[in-house]
């Protein structure tokens, strides 16, 4: 709680520190209550980083901890107020009439209506959160600053010794380390090897198996272990590498001295350095202590374990070696060691039958296995065993050294941002493939993304992006599938495990609503529901301030009585998914929804208009039709939604709109239309913030040419399956075109027969370049190798090409050339012709030639 707390106030005491405000405070007569506002919010943040560290052991915190996150929500909503106020006013300035129009931000509407009903809600707010300061003092909470975000919680000290007897399933991984070790890289004094994985899988287990097998002690002439844990200080390490290396050190001794003792130990010596439970991802750092070690003799060895990717990245790593999960029949092999005393699962089978479901809770995670398998030892009452069957991991008590308390250490290394972001992925089910657009606009639509300290502006789904890639590198999320499209979509799951920390950690903030589970804090903010039945669930009644409303089960719709008391009892939502949702009229009272920013309504077969009260929404930011198929037009006002970033249509009309702008839009998705004839109609100027346009299944589409000079924002274009399209037209007013194109999509397009002129534009940024299902489409136009920055060509399904162009082996960038179901070309094309290509990291061609490509490059 005290995480999701700090970052509110941090947001908003940015918003009040924003021009805007300071302009709105100077025309509303309430600049006193704001500036106390800002005062105490301040006074309250230095001490919530305390208050983080303590609230899982004090109930009282926690309760203080909900009280000021009610008030601090509530403050946010007001700002939000705010600004959709000055966005209504800008909609009025740009589109209003004469007589509406108003000629400054805050216009007189604002100043006299409007700041009397707010003034009230700021004072009654300034004196809660004055309130809640004040008993701040009785939890003794101390000021943190700086890198205090961090919560360091030293794990216990590991020491070298395991015995072989202990250790079940990881053979494999010691020999395929071992071996690592006995091949190191000649050109290197000192060679790092880094044992990636989620925490409990049993890294230091594998490193201890290792360190001690006696072709190891046999290779080295001096062995080292050092607990690492989180404090990478370069004293400390010395001492404890020299402590190891059974080096007698004197107290008094300085860093200087310290450092000329461990160079002299490790001269001309072959050594093997375990590193274990390393957090340390600042580089500097790592190089200070790697200077100390590569006197050594040739063939020294580093292995490093932890739990992330940006570690191992940090500490220049040679080979990284990734720890899977233990297979089912070796956790079960484990459960029965920690559960019973040996032999005993043999007297009770039925215990033995429940421990196997068990097992499977744990996902291949050895910890787990030990965790839940000990705290069933001695027990013999089967109400028990499928107590822990029957419940989420989260909810059983532990002790410091079991599972979760090993998973909480790598949530609290946790930045406060990714702490906020990886709570909201609660509301995901078990295995559930997360997909990366819904989750960065969940995080966009609740303010979660904040623009990185640059000197140029990001763009939030790019800060997204960073969040989930950071979470990927730290093992949060794993089984990463990147879409096949080209485009910036990937998808990833959490391990259970991970999960039920999510769980952990979200609870009272998120909630997942289903048929058994409708007993729900009433502050819960974010709701995803699941198998839900027809009825409204009664435990709604209690919650206010509901942000988020989702469904998570992709063949569960959100029954229309429930999403109309959701639009209907929740006016402060940020993120509404309504997707296969069974609306003929949507209710016009979704314009009440102020504070909107996602709106999911893909997937409605019977929704045949919008209500234009839908343009009221001036803070929405994504708005998703695809798959409204019945639905024959878009409301008159559309372009009201001024803050609109991203839209993806299935529309009935055969244009979208004429002159009305969407400024904002940067993904634009045309999906299933028939009849839509003109993509962009008097839209041209307003189209040079679109960076993704994707178009599929447009049958009547005749031509995107006329538009494609103002898309000079465009990186990503897809189109699938438009049978009139043709991508020629208007060549002599295209060709110099300076386009910025990254990704090319072109697949079923019959009338493609060469590539357009235009895309020469993009010689110097395109990277992706994909042609599929063209059955027309007859060469590679001569200036492809003018192409420098083209990292991958596929060439899918055209029968008609039948030669690539003189040069192809001038694209010294590529990475990855695939050609597959194109007969004429693999039969008239040979690898040898192009030996350059031949060099390419990875190469796919029809029938023979993938072989011959394979014996050429392991040469």
């Amino acid at each position: 709680m005290a995480e999701l707390a700090f970052g509110i106030i941090g947001n908003v005491i940015q918003k009040l520190g924003s021009v805007a405000y300071q302009e709105f405070t100077l025309s509303s007569g309430f600049k006193s209550d704001l500036k106390k506002l800002k005062r105490t919010m301040s006074i309250i943040r230095e001490v919530l980083l305390d208050a983080e560290k303590k609230q899982a052991s004090d109930r009282l915190l926690r309760i203080w901890l909900g009280q000021l996150n009610n008030v601090l929500h509530d403050a946010e909503d007001v700002l939000d107020e705010i600004e959709y106020q000055a966005l209504r006013e800008q909609v009025v300035a740009t589109y209003g009439s004469t007589s509406t129009k108003v000629r400054h931000f805050f216009s007189s509407s604002i100043t006299r209506a409007f700041p009397f009903k707010l003034a009230h809600k700021i004072k009654g707010i300034r004196e809660r959160l004055d309130e809640i300061a004040a008993e701040k003092d009785q939890f003794n909470l101390t000021i943190m600053r700086g890198d205090a975000h961090i919560m360091h919680r030293m794990r216990d000290p590991t020491h070298s010794f395991v015995h072989a007897s202990t250790v079940i399933g990881r053979d494999e991984d010691k020999e395929n380390i071992i071996n690592l070790l006995m091949h190191p890289d000649c050109s290197k004094n000192v060679n790092v090897i880094s044992v990636v994985g989620l925490g409990g899988l049993g890294k230091t287990t594998v490193a201890k198996w290792v360190y001690n097998d006696e072709r190891v002690v046999g290779l080295f002439q001096l062995r080292m272990w050092v607990c690492v844990s989180e404090d990478f200080s370069l004293e400390r390490l010395i001492k404890e590498i020299l402590k190891s290396a059974r080096c007698t050190i004197d107290p008094d001794w300085s860093v200087d001295t310290l450092q000329t003792v461990l160079r002299q130990q490790l001269r001309d010596k072959k050594f093997l350095l375990v590193l274990d439970d390393v957090w340390n991802e600042d580089r500097n750092k790592w190089i200070e202590l790697r200077d100390l070690l590569i006197g050594a003799s040739e063939g020294s060895e580093i292995i490093v374990t932890t739990r992330g990717n940006l570690v191992a990245f940090a500490m220049s790593t040679d080979s990284t070696y990734s720890l899977k999960g233990l297979s089912q029949h070796d956790c079960l092999s484990l459960f029965v060691k920690c559960a019973f005393t040996e032999g005993e699962e043999k007297q009770h089978p039925n215990l033995l039958k429940i421990g196997k479901e068990i097992v499977e809770k744990c996902k291949g995670v050895p910890l787990a296995v030990r965790t839940l398998g000990s705290l069933l030892y001695s027990k013999v009452d089967e109400r028990e065993w499928e107590f822990v069957r029957d419940n989420e991991i989260w909810k059983l008590e532990q002790k410091e050294s079991d599972i979760l308390p090993a998973l909480k250490l790598s949530y609290d290394q946790l930045p406060i941002h990714l702490k906020r972001c990886f709570a909201f992925c609660s509301l995901f089910p078990k295995d559930y493939r997360i997909g990366s657009f819904p989750l960065i606009h969940l995080w966009m639509a609740n303010g979660l993304l904040c623009e990185m300290t640059s000197d140029k502006k990001q763009d939030l789904e790019d800060v997204g992006h960073s969040y989930i890639k950071e979470l990927l590198s730290r093992s949060f999320f794993q089984d990463y599938e990147e879409e096949t499209i080209g485009f910036p979509f990937y998808s990833f799951i959490m391990h259970d495990l991970i999960h039920d920390l999510a769980i952990l950690v979200a609870q009272g903030e998120c909630s997942v609503v289903d048929s058994d589970n409708n007993d729900i804090a009433g502050i819960v903010h974010h709701l995803a529901f699941s198998k839900i039945g027809q009825e409204v669930p009664k435990c709604l009644d209690k919650l206010t301030n509901v942000r988020t409303v989702m469904t998570t089960i992709d063949f569960q719709t959100l029954p229309l009585s429930l999403a109309e008391a959701c639009i209907l009892r929740f006016k402060c939502l940020r993120f509404l998914d309504l997707s296969d949702s069974s609306f003929e009229v949507l209710p016009s009272s979704i314009g009440t929804l102020k504070h909107l920013r996602y709106l999911d309504l893909s997937g409605n077969e019977r929704i045949k208009l919008l209500p234009n009260s839908i343009c009221k929404l001036h803070n929405l930011q994504t708005l998703i039709l695809v798959e409204c198929c019945e639905l024959e037009r878009l409301p008159k006002d559309i372009r009201n939604l001024i803050n609109l970033i991203s839209f993806a249509v299935t529309i009935k009309d055969t244009c979208f709109w004429e002159k009305r702008s969407l400024n904002s839009l940067r993904f634009f998705a045309v999906t299933n239309c028939p009849r839509l004839e003109v993509l962009f109609q008097g839209m041209d100027q307003y189209l040079t913030n679109v960076r993704t346009l994707a178009i599929k299944d447009c049958e009547s589409l005749t031509s995107l040419s006329h538009s494609i000079k103002h898309l000079t924002a465009l990186e990503s274009l897809l189109i699938n399956k438009c049978p009139k399209l043709s991508l020629m037209g208007g060549e002599k007013d295209n060709q110099d075109l300076k386009l910025s194109l990254r990704t090319l999509v072109i697949s079923d397009l019959p009338k493609l027969e060469i590539l357009p002129q235009w895309l020469r534009g993009s010689a110097n940024t395109l990277q992706f370049l994909r042609i599929e299902d063209c059955e027309n489409f007859t060469a590679l136009p001569d200036w492809l190798p003018t192409l420098k920055s083209l990292h991958a060509l596929e060439i899918i399904k055209c029968p008609k090409l039948s030669s690539l162009p003189v040069g192809t082996q001038l694209l010294t960038a590529l990475r990855k050339l695939k050609i597959e179901d194109c007969p004429e070309l693999s039969r008239r094309c040979k690898l040898e012709d192009y030996p350059k290509i031949a060099r390419v990291p990875k190469v796919e061609l029809d029938g023979d030639r993938i072989l011959q490509h394979k014996k050429m490059t392991r040469g």
